[in-house]
């Protein structure tokens, strides 16, 4: 049976939610501590009973963001595989999905950051590192039998760097881009789907 939350957990785990969606829409200056709490509806100077510091609540905001990123990948793959795609096929449809380029509060957390990471702490930026591996390794896991483990990290890459140019492009021209990205990986990696 499950122990009920405190007050405490739940104003904690609301902050962590309201910062996960925050980092993912405007990145690691979209986590202000005063906005944050503000949101979550909380005063200011409550924050420091939860996190000894920002960066604090910069990881745990990439872990929760990671965790629901995770969640909402793995069920909209499970979606496309009933309808009969590959587990590959299913993760690259997931992830370069037109919907990532209007949702960016909700997609993810790698894309959303990837960029402004070498200029964070070293407490964040090895959270973004296990953030980068996990996605890795679900590509790993979704490669088809035959392709090479290493070339995860290949296509890794190019989901995540192909989702932060699309949003750039924004409009018809990242829709063409992700569509694109989508045709290439799977000729390369799964070619029977195009014979």
């Amino acid at each position: 049976m499950a122990l009920p939350q405190t007050r405490k957990t739940q104003s904690h785990e609301r902050i962590v939610d309201v910062a996960a969606r925050a980092i993912r829409r405007a990145g690691y200056r979209g986590v202000g501590v005063a906005d944050i709490m503000k949101e979550a509806g909380l005063t200011h100077g409550g924050f420091y009973a939860h996190f000894p510091s920002r960066d604090a609540l910069l990881v745990e905001a990439m872990q929760k963001a990671g965790r629901d990123n995770q969640v909402a990948l793995s069920e909209s793959m499970a979606k496309r595989m009933t309808k009969g795609d590959s587990r590959f096929a299913a993760l690259v449809g997931a992830y370069l999905h037109d919907i990532h380029l209007e949702r960016s509060d909700t997609g993810c957390v790698v894309a959303a950051l990837a960029s402004e990471t070498t200029r964070q702490s070293e407490m964040v930026q090895h959270e973004a590192k296990r953030r980068v591996t996990d996605l890795v390794e679900l590509v790993r896991s979704a490669l088809p039998e035959g392709v090479e483990r290493e070339q995860a990290q290949v296509v890794a890459a190019t989901l995540v760097g192909a989702l932060q140019l699309a949003r750039t492009l924004g409009g018809t021209a990242g829709r063409a881009l992700l569509s694109q990205t989508r045709k290439a990986l799977l000729l390369k990696f799964q070619p029977t789907s195009f014979s």
